[in-house]
This record gives C-alpha cells, structure tokens and sequence, in this order.
C-alpha cells in the first residue's frame, strides 16, 4: 500500500531549518502501515531535507557551515542570468539534496534519540514550502 500526503510550512529562508518530525510522524501515523520506507521530499529546488540533532547551537553551526561554503553574497551565472540573486541557494540545496527515506518499522520512523527530520530552505526570501510524504510498506 502506498500513503501520501503533503504538508506545508512557512519559512524565512537563508538556510531556515524547521523540525518537520512531528508533522511526518502524522503521516505515517493516518497511513496505518506498520512496516516499510517514508521518503520524505521538497517540492521545489531551493530547499532540502536531512536529519540533524535540532538544537538551537546545532542549527546555527549548520547555518554558519552552509554560509562559508556557499556564501549568499556569492556571484554566479544563474543570479546573473535571471537577476535573483538566489544561486546560492540552488547550490546549498542540490548539495544537501531535496529529500531522504527513513525506514519504518512496527508503525514508527526508525531516527535515533537526537535524530529529527528537518526541510532547509536556502532561498533569500520568504517562502510557503510544500514537502510531500509518501509511506510504501505494509
């Protein structure tokens, strides 16, 4: 059987990392599947899904690494190209990649103790972001 269903969150951009478990757990949970694989997945490509502990010292380490990797004042073509200035983003997120699959097991997403679900939206402005979670399994 499959189940999905997309859920939405607002965000402030620049590397913007918002703890998304609870809401991927309600997923799973009206699924009704006990067993099987949730991948979950940002719609759009200026924006990524990983784990990360989500604690506030760990969240601005993230934010500050992605920042020196790749700066947001940093030139590129395609801010040349479309006028945006947003390239850096595009580069954060395809680094990171816009999605990830948790396996689940007995009805509960198998993450360790400091492990949560996190969408990072690496735009420069405001966004509503769409992200959709679909459960396989039985």
């Amino acid at each position: 059987m499959i189940h999905g269903r997309e859920i939405r969150i607002d965000t402030v951009g620049f590397s913007d990392i918002r703890d998304i478990t609870g809401q991927v757990a309600a997923v799973v949970e009206e699924s009704s599947l006990r067993e099987g694989l949730v991948n979950v997945f940002a719609v759009g490509s200026t924006a990524s899904i990983t784990t990360i502990e989500f604690e506030p010292a760990l969240v601005a380490d993230m934010q500050e690494a992605l920042e020196k990797l790749w700066p947001g004042s940093m030139p590129t073509r395609h801010g040349d190209t479309w006028g945006d200035d947003n390239g850096f983003s595009h580069l954060r997120a395809s680094f990171l990649g816009p999605n990830i699959t948790v396996p689940l097991h007995r009805g509960k997403l198998v993450l360790g103790t400091w492990q949560q679900i996190v969408v990072i939206d690496h735009d420069n402005d405001p966004r509503e972001r769409r992200i959709f979670v679909q459960v396989v399994g039985e």
